[in-house]
């Protein structure tokens, strides 16, 4: 598959995964050996482990939305630069319900093999969106356990 049919499944996993929370997609788009390289501590760097950790993240926003401000493809890889949105109304990684919005950036690579995802990168601006729920202080570190 060529880099446009990588870029509609990156922008697929976006709007079906993310955006419904439809995490059975996620086993049409990625290839069994799957490896997340940036899934949090804990968390199996798998499939299962990718849609058990989505369902939680969702849990916790349920009106998580993702926009794909820049799609970019080259070879077998996709990035992807996002603006995030949502509201945490659940508990989260040990964090207790904030009842606040936040608004936060990603940047994801995802690798592409014969249609489907083997490998995954990202880094997110967690410092910034726990500042605006009320966990850290804009401009300070994260506080101890909470991965930036």
């Amino acid at each position: 598959m060529g880099t446009e049919e990588n870029k509609a499944s990156g922008r697929r996993f976006i709007e079906e995964v993310i955006n419904r929370g439809n995490v059975a997609v996620i086993d049409e788009l990625s290839d069994p050996s799957f490896v997340d390289h940036s899934i949090p501590p804990g968390v199996p760097p798998t499939v299962e482990g990718l849609k058990g950790f989505l369902k939680q993240f969702r849990a916790a926003f349920p009106d998580l939305h993702y926009t794909i401000d820049d799609q970019i493809a080259e070879g077998d890889r996709i990035v992807q630069r996002l603006t995030a949105s949502g509201t945490m109304k659940g508990d989260f990684m040990g964090m207790p319900a904030a009842n606040k919005s936040a608004k936060w950036s990603e940047i994801h690579i995802t690798r592409w093999a014969n249609g489907k995802a083997v490998e995954h990168w990202g880094v997110v601006d967690q410092t910034d969106m726990l500042a605006q729920l009320g966990f850290a202080q804009a401009g300070q570190p994260a506080a101890a356990g909470v991965r930036s």
